[in-house]
């Protein structure tokens, strides 16, 4: 399995950037997929996550500017981000990680499958 993000580059604060995850090696149409960040020095935060059905699910603080989406025929999956503050920079990644799908607090802790890609950064200037 092999995830491949893109998109990231830095922005003034109220821009938009539109993250996207190439992947190889499994069907995102048949697992739950999501994205996660990282800014130095704090812990990861779950951001949004899109599962076999079609339901999302958002951390509060992106909720309303963020919008996760799959692309079945590119096997892609996407984030759309909008008015986007200095809070929001940090390395996004893209995973196929079941445990993010149960919940976006602490998941890493969790055992469970998990793929996740290199990350690609995103920097907001105020």
């Amino acid at each position: 399995v092999k995830l491949v993000e893109s998109g990231g580059g830095a922005i003034q604060s109220g821009g938009s950037l539109r993250l996207s995850c190439a992947a190889s090696g499994l069907n995102i149409t048949n697992y739950c997929m999501g994205w996660f960040r990282q800014a130095p020095g704090k812990e990861r935060e779950g951001v949004a996550t899109i599962d076999i059905d079609g339901s999302t699910n958002y951390a509060e603080s992106v909720k309303g500017r963020f919008t996760i989406s799959r692309d079945s025929a590119e096997n892609s999956m996407n984030l759309q981000m909008d008015s986007l503050v200095p809070e929001d920079t940090a390395t996004y990644q893209c995973a196929q990680d079941e445990t993010l799908c149960r919940t976006l607090e602490k998941w890493w802790l969790l055992s469970g499958r998990r793929w996740w890609g290199q990350g690609t950064q995103v920097t907001v200037c105020s």
